[in-house]
């Protein structure tokens, strides 16, 4: 199991409470042993290599893919060819919404950035499930809830807070979720590459690492062979940037 894994949650976005992205609807979690089979038993597994992709931006929908391990990262691609990150999601999560029972295009892309093992549910049969079954119907529908509000916090933030709070705000999210406590500081486990970090916040890879140095100057951060430390978490709070 890996420290993603182990700390519970749901997977890395943009949002100002990292309480939401811990309150996990697990789609089969509350479902009887025999509503769960039922579900398993219309999915076939799917695996996807490291930048494999899930599926491309307009493919039709065709259903949703159950993470059993690894990580899959969404992301949207602009006209330009500039792709801004919405997540990566980890296991006990699904990718695929929002038409879960299929139809449509998807409006964005997804790709696993490790070799990801996923149980395919198509969306056909899964809506005939939901149709037979209310519990799964509920199951679907807390499930969907869950990603509309990851995605709604998402653009509270890039619409409401500067690129310098975002990133800010992104640092202390990933401290608080998958920090780990030292003499000298909270070890963020969660390894990002300036890209990465910039494709979260909606900025470039030059900005990032040029924030990063002057964070580093004020003695709130250190940066070193791709391992961030947060030495000062109170100064990662939000605030008026100029």
């Amino acid at each position: 199991m890996s420290k993603f894994e182990e700390a519970g949650a749901a997977g890395i976005m943009l949002t100002e409470s990292e309480g939401l992205i811990r309150k996990v609807p697990k789609l089969l979690a509350d479902l009887s042993e025999s509503d769960c089979r039922r579900v398993l038993d219309i999915g076939r597994q799917v695996v996807f290599e490291a930048d494999q992709p899930v599926w491309r931006q307009g493919d039709v929908h065709e259903g949703i893919y159950l993470i059993d391990s690894g990580r899959i990262r969404t992301f949207y691609l602009a006209p330009s060819g500039r792709e801004v990150t919405l997540a990566y999601w980890f296991p006990d999560n699904f990718v695929g919404a929002p038409d879960m029972f299929g139809g449509g295009s998807h409006i964005w892309c997804s790709s696993a950035t490790q070799k990801t093992v996923t149980t395919f549910l198509p969306g056909s049969a899964l809506r005939k499930l939901a149709l037979e079954r209310a519990p799964i119907a509920v199951a679907i529908l807390d499930a969907l809830a869950f990603k509309a509000r990851c995605y709604s916090a998402m653009a509270q933030m890039m619409g409401t807070r500067s690129a310098t709070e975002r990133l800010e705000r992104l640092l202390a999210f990933l401290a608080t979720v998958y920090g780990m406590k030292g003499d000298d500081g909270i070890m963020i486990t969660a390894s990002l590459t300036h890209a990465e970090l910039a494709s979260l916040i909606g900025s470039t890879r030059q900005w990032v690492t040029v924030q990063f140095a002057r964070l580093q100057e004020r003695g709130i951060i250190r940066y070193n062979r791709g391992l961030i430390f947060v030495l000062d978490f109170q100064a990662l709070g939000v605030r008026d940037s100029k």
